[in-house]
């Protein structure tokens, strides 16, 4: 009885950690091609042959590109985020200096401290 318990709660384990590992890599191939398509450093001929060698060698591939362009991933993510927060003040009206502005205001009204201050600003005008 205690063996079937064991026995059915290990075959659940199992299966979580399969499906676990196929949504983590399923997330890494999504990842690996959003990226490739969002490239402007390399052509069409060598997407192309970067999409054959994912389909062919899927888990091979993913891993390949990661070790490969892992870096460059990281910094083409940071790039998009950056921009997007442009493109939203610029959308909402929002300027850097009017962000200033208002943590000037917080910083005189003892809202936030002196540390707080420096941090957010730093993050405004970086």
């Amino acid at each position: 009885m205690v063996a079937n318990i064991f026995q059915s709660i290990l075959g659940f384990a199992t299966f979580a950690f399969v499906v676990f590992i196929f949504v983590l890599w399923l997330w890494l191939l999504i990842s690996v091609i959003g990226d490739l398509f969002r490239r402007h450093d390399i052509g069409g001929f060598g997407k192309v042959l970067w999409i054959i060698f994912l389909v062919l060698l899927p888990y091979l591939g993913v891993f390949a590109y990661i070790l490969t362009q892992g870096r460059g991933m990281g910094e083409r993510q940071v790039e998009q985020v950056k921009q997007a927060q442009k493109d939203l003040r610029e959308f909402v009206g929002v300027s850097p200096a009017d962000e200033l502005e208002k943590l000037e205001k917080l910083k005189a009204a003892g809202t936030i401290s002196p540390e707080e201050f420096s941090k957010l600003r730093a993050k405004v005008i970086g």
